[in-house]
C-alpha cells in the first residue's frame, strides 16, 4: 500500500506524520532519516493494528502542491 506523509522540518530535526493512520509518526535528524523512520513507524502501526484486530485503514490521503503569488 503506498501511504501519504507529511514532513515539516522544525528547528533541528525534520517530523512526519500519516494522515490516514492517526498517531503514526516519527521523527529524524535528515529528511532520508525521517523517511526510513516513518516506513518502519506505519510498518509497525500496521502491525501493531492487525494484532489487535483492528480494520486497517485503506489509502485515500492525496497531496499536491499549489502556487501562489506571494
Amino acid at each position: 500500500m503506498k501511504y501519504t506523509i507529511l514532513i515539516e522540518k522544525g528547528k533541528n530535526n525534520f517530523s512526519a506524520y500519516v494522515p490516514d493512520l492517526p498517531g503514526c509518526v516519527a521523527t529524524g535528524n535528515s529528511l532520508d532519516k525521517v523517511k526510513t523512520n516513518i516506513q518502519s513507524a506505519i510498518e509497525l502501526h500496521i502491525k501493531g493494528m492487525k494484532e489487535d484486530g483492528l480494520k486497517i485503514p485503506l489509502p485515500k490521503t492525496i497531496s499536491d502542491i499549489v502556487i501562489v503569488a506571494a
